[in-house]
This record gives C-alpha cells, sequence and structure tokens, in this order.
C-alpha cells in the first residue's frame, strides 16, 4: 500500500485565501494574471454553500418510501469582511454605484492557498450582485479594528480542479459560464 505524502494529505488551513472581483462588462485577455485582480487584506470569507432543493413524489401503490428528486440548486450568498484602511473605499464604491444604478454585476474568484501562497482551491461565482455592506460598530471604549462587510448574491458557484494556473482561474469565469 502506497503512503500518501503528508503533504498532499493535510488539509488546508482556512487563513491563506485572495479575493478578486473581475468586472464581466468589459473583454479581458485570457492573459491576465488573477494577482492584479486581487482585493486582498480579507479577514474572513464565509458563505461558499450550495444546496439541492428535493421535492417528494409520493408513487401510487408504494407504501413503505417516497421518492426524492432533485429540482433546483440555490447557493448562499458570500460575505466579506475586512479591516476598513484609509484607501479601501473599492466595496463601498461597488455596492453604492449598485444603489445608484450604474455598475455591472462582477464575477469573481474565491482563491485558498497553501502554506507557500500558491492557489491550491479556486472557487469562481458568477453575476456577484452586492446586496448588502455593512460599515463597522463604533465603541469608544474597545480598541477593536474597523471592520466592514460585503455580502454577494450571485448566480452560480464552481469549483476548478486542483492545480489550475492562477491566469487560467481568471481566463475560466468566462469559459464556465
Amino acid at each position: 500500500m502506497a503512503l500518501i505524502p503528508r503533504a498532499i494529505s493535510d488539509p488546508l488551513k482556512a487563513f491563506n485565501f485572495r479575493i478578486a472581483l473581475i468586472d464581466t462588462s468589459t473583454q479581458f485577455s485570457t492573459a491576465v494574471d488573477a494577482t492584479a485582480l486581487v482585493l486582498g487584506g480579507f479577514s474572513e470569507c464565509s458563505g461558499l454553500d450550495t444546496t439541492l432543493q428535493i421535492e417528494d413524489y409520493i408513487e401510487g401503490g408504494v407504501n413503505d418510501y417516497v421518492h426524492k428528486l432533485p429540482t433546483r440548486v440555490t447557493w448562499g450568498n458570500i460575505t466579506l469582511k475586512r479591516g476598513i484602511t484609509i484607501l479601501a473605499e473599492d466595496l463601498w464604491n461597488w455596492h453604492h454605484a449598485f444603489v445608484e444604478g450604474n455598475v455591472p454585476r462582477r464575477d469573481g474568484l474565491i482563491m485558498l492557498g497553501n502554506d507557500q501562497n500558491a492557489p491550491i482551491k479556486t472557487w469562481i461565482f458568477k453575476r456577484g450582485l452586492p446586496v448588502k455592506w455593512s460599515g463597522p460598530a463604533f465603541n469608544a471604549s474597545q480598541s477593536a479594528v474597523a471592520i466592514e462587510t460585503l455580502e454577494i448574491a450571485h448566480e452560480g458557484l464552481k469549483l476548478l480542479s486542483p492545480g489550475v494556473a492562477k491566469a487560467k482561474a481568471t481566463a475560466a469565469v468566462r469559459a464556465l459560464f
């Protein structure tokens, strides 16, 4: 029996991730490197989930079970959290531009890296819509970091196969959807 190398079999650490949002209203080259689009600095990313809805079908004459038939897939909203900095207004600007009706949706990449920062897993979401922005909670008696939160609704989530290069991940946004 062959042993799997420890580096391959150990679970990945959840702290090493990067986020990129891509403006899908413009054409971009397949040579675009995803690192040029990274928004960076997020302390938390949640909502990478899908749910397959099931419909019960009761067949006449069959009384010992109920058929379970798949109907639709739904995706949870992706929530991004990060500390507010002096120069980082991109999340607010994207959300506020939607409020004013001026900006297209964006596709996005969520890349989980290994200990050497190489992307190992990449999730792609399609047609992201910034549905909620939350600013920090202020409290003069604490010295906590001011955190902003952006919630993104989207129309699909896919996982790229391991080993796909960052540039290929960016090009795959158009190819997969």
